[in-house]
């Protein structure tokens, strides 16, 4: 029987978020207390400054299935080969310039981090970047093999391999970290898996796919249309890199590992939040490729066509959303209290300055992919890259005098700018969306979550939540109230069927 790679993929897909989420939300706190602040800042702030080398990446891996597609189309085997001989030699080479870069930094860390290091500190984030850089190098070339594997659309192996590394990381730091090692052990297994996981991709591209590698003039044009291509997408990864991991960087110049770990704590509830909101909003990229193929030539069929499921996704992002940052609001600052335990209270302030403002980008995400399939998208490249440097230079002068709370700060209000008021205007005027009918929407699902925030109020008031179990019972009461609130006085038709229909799949197989 033949495995619907796609939909297996998809499902495997959503399972390793589950389990990522569920094993970070677990294993966070148990490192935080064995590692303790200082250490936890330190090994967060070291791979959040390797990770910047990653924009070396400069968007290739997405070139590589682009052509590769091409290639197939044509069943061209020939230039299949060239095209894995040449991309394995670009990464190569950019697996070198990562090498460089990380060993620069390495023996220079002083240029990045000045006084907010202490000697100890300075010795064991110079051995931490040694190891990470290692690691990218490597990464850089063997990154070829897994977008083969994705290219000829072996998603459940992927996927599979994917849980895997995603299930025995945690688990292995666990019992590194109650053994009594630290942060360097941590790093040497993490290598160490990705090692294992790179030679099993290895031997499937060469033995089960029998791909070749070719060395050879690549066709005419390919590499000005290759870099034509990538290059919004790498600017968009250097606009990344500067808007989620410099507030370490900077912290950490400034104010020291320890309140870098206080920044990193509000940063991972925020990471959580974010997952939910990407993980609706993907599956519904063929669709929108889709409608815009189709009517390409009647705008105003176009335009309703896109306004209606953005609307219609948005909504469901809002939905879940709005539940998790009003739950965050109520009860983030105690369940912090008991997650990360003491030394953490200025994480929630942290966690609230990124996820209010997010939330508009997130339920809008939908308008990314609509840019893409009408080929619009490098507007949002700018105006992203305008937001980071604003962003850059609001964080360096809030976090001297406010620390991390400040660097959060000058993060929200980039957002705001960008996500809040600029690109609604865009959508409006060029991207065929009518975004005052999707905020009218909006503000009509948002009646359903008066009742619920009245609730929390309340709670917040009369019920002492630095009381586990009290804390506990009072996130299900409130949950309840705003599943309840939310289908009497928000939801229409279309999400409420989306509730029904799994159960009543699961009732039938119960019969």
């Amino acid at each position: 029987m033949k495995i619907n790679q796609r939909k297996v993929g998809s499902i495997l897909s959503y399972a390793q978020m589950g389990i990522s989420i569920i094993l970070s939300i677990l294993y966070t706190p148990v490192m935080l207390r064995l590692l303790g602040q200082s250490e936890y800042g330190l090994y967060s702030t070291v791979t959040s400054t390797i990770s910047m080398i990653s924009i070396l990446n400069l968007g290739f891996n997405s070139g590589y299935i682009r052509y590769y597609s091409k290639y197939k189309k044509n069943n061209d085997k020939e230039s299949i080969y060239k095209l894995n001989g040449l991309f394995l030699t670009i990464f190569i080479i950019i697996g070198i310039i990562a090498l460089l870069c990380g060993l620069f930094l390495s023996f220079n860390l002083d240029l990045v981090f000045k006084d907010g290091l202490t000697p100890d500190q300075y010795v064991t984030a110079k051995i931490l970047m040694l190891l990470l850089t290692f690691n990218l190098a490597i990464s850089f070339p063997m990154s070829v093999f897994g977008n083969i594997i994705f290219s000829h659309e072996k998603f459940v192996f992927s996927k599979l391999i994917g849980i895997g590394k995603t299930v025995f990381g945690p688990l292995t730091n666990i019992i590194l970290l109650l053994s009594g090692h630290g942060s360097v052990a941590m790093v040497i297994a993490s290598v160490t898996i990705a090692l294992i996981v790179d030679a099993i991709y290895l031997y499937y591209v060469l033995k089960v796919l029998k791909q070749k590698f070719v060395l050879g003039m690549p066709e005419k044009g390919l590499f000005a249309s290759l870099f034509s291509y990538t290059i919004f997408i790498a600017l968009n990864s250097v606009i990344d890199q500067i808007n989620w991991n410099i507030d370490k960087l900077v912290i950490t110049r400034f104010h020291g590992t320890e309140m870098t770990a206080v920044y990193s704590v509000g940063y991972s509830l925020y990471h959580y939040f974010q997952m939910f909101s990407t993980a609706i909003s993907g599956v519904f990229s063929p669709a929108i490729h889709r409608i815009v193929n189709e009517t390409k030539e009647n705008v105003e069929k176009m335009k309703a066509s896109l306004s209606e499921v953005f609307t219609r996704v948005g909504r469901v992002q809002f939905i879940i959303l709005a539940l998790i940052v009003s739950g965050v609001f109520f009860f983030g600052k105690p369940f912090i209290h008991f997650w990360a335990g003491g030394g953490y209270e200025d994480s929630y302030i942290v966690a609230l300055l990124l996820m209010v403002p997010a939330t508009v980008p997130l339920i809008q995400n939908l308008g990314i992919e609509i840019q893409r399939a009408q080929n619009i998208h490098q507007f949002r490249s700018i105006i992203y890259a305008v937001m980071a440097a604003i962003n850059l230079m609001l964080s360096i002068i809030l976090c001297q005098k406010y620390g991390a709370v400040g660097s959060a700060v000058g993060t929200s209000i980039s957002l705001v700018l960008a996500n809040g008021i600029i690109m609604n205007v865009y959508y409006q005027k060029r991207c065929h969306i009518d975004i005052l009918g999707f905020w009218k929407s909006i503000l009509r699902l948002s009646l359903g979550a008066i009742i619920p925030i009245a609730v929390g109020c309340l709670i917040v008031r009369f019920f002492n939540l630095y009381n586990i179990y009290v804390l506990v019972a009072s996130i299900v009461l409130y949950t309840l109230v705003y599943v309840a609130s939310m289908w009497l006085l928000g939801m229409n038709a279309y999400e409420k069927d989306l509730v029904r229909q799994p159960l009543k799949k699961i009732f039938r197989k119960q019969r």
